[in-house]
């Protein structure tokens, strides 16, 4: 089940130069960095009440992130909502005909597991899961 809006992730190139925009300028509580290996990103996050946003920095050029700064530039490019049971939700979605990237949960930033739905499937927005 659905709870709330988890994140909403953004594309930069570099976090150097963004984070300061989000915490000195905006003023929002910056919760840190992380590093996943594995998506070849670097994500910094910042609480605006009960969701985070979390900017998003390609470790490699070939990376998902990467590509998308290449494509459209830097900006919006996911939203994410919290789930209880991620593998129900996902059955669920999967059973009312959406198309998955991640069939099967994969470690996310700080500790959680996600799975992105098909932008296909979703008005062409990037949609998460999040649990944990």
């Amino acid at each position: 089940m659905i709870e709330k809006i988890n994140h909403i992730g953004i594309a930069v190139a570099s976090l150097d130069e963004r984070i300061p925009f989000y915490r000195d300028v905006l003023g929002l509580t910056y919760a840190g960095t992380d590093t996943i290996p594995d998506q070849k990103v670097r994500v910094a996050m910042f609480r605006v009440g009960e969701v985070t946003i979390e900017l998003l920095e390609p470790t490699d050029p070939e990376s998902p992130i990467a590509k998308f700064i290449e494509k459209n530039g830097e900006g919006m490019h996911h939203i994410s909502y919290h789930v209880d049971n991620i593998e129900a939700q996902i059955a669920d979605v999967v059973g009312k005909g959406v198309r998955m990237i991640d069939a099967v949960p994969r470690p996310g930033a700080h500790g959680t597991r996600i799975a992105f739905l098909h932008p296909k499937s979703s008005g062409r927005v990037l949609t998460e899961f999040t649990e944990g």
